[in-house]
């Protein structure tokens, strides 16, 4: 299963705009699961127009095999973001963690309590993939708040040259 998650950011507010995962069990084919990969996230891509699009850095486990599926399918969702020229994020586990819950050693049921309070998630869904999903696009929001902070401008002429885009000319 792949999860996912999207956020609507409102000034300083986030609030959950769809969670869910893709269920791929039914399909024996490793290719057939990346094609629905790759279909599925282009679905969510062109329904819900996302500004950017984060996800899970692969990680090395112990089995190579499944490193080499799970870094696969990465590649195929990324794709479908990049095709619709959504830019890509990418965080550790261990950051997602760390920005959720201030412990990049939470557990997955840990990080799915904070996003359900941080959130106002009546109920979550079953599927911890779900969560997973959510949590990058969280950890994506703050780490992106960061990035704001610490790249003030010393001026007026300084704010101009670094945000050319948010200057309104006449």
């Amino acid at each position: 299963m792949l999860g996912y998650g999207l956020l609507q950011i409102t000034g300083k507010e986030m609030s959950l705009i769809a969670i869910g995962v893709i269920d791929l069990q039914k399909f024996d084919n490793h290719y057939i699961k990346l094609q629905k990969i790759f279909e599925r996230t282009l679905h969510l891509v062109e329904q819900y127009k996302p500004d950017e699009l984060a996800i899970e850095a692969p990680f090395y486990g112990k089995n190579v095999q499944s490193m080499l599926k799970l870094g696969r399918a990465q590649g195929v969702a990324m794709a479908a973001g990049l095709y619709r020229s959504v830019p890509i994020f990418e965080y550790s586990p261990r950051t997602i963690k760390q920005s959720i819950t201030g412990n990049g050693s939470a557990s997955k049921e840990q990080v799915a309590a904070f996003l359900k309070n941080m959130l106002k998630i009546e109920e979550l869904p079953s599927q911890l993939d779900a969560t997973d999903g959510l949590a990058a696009a969280v950890c994506h929001y703050f780490q992106s708040k960061i990035q704001i902070k610490t790249t003030s401008a010393s001026g007026w002429k300084d704010f101009i040259n670094k945000n050319p885009d948010r200057v309104a000319s006449k």
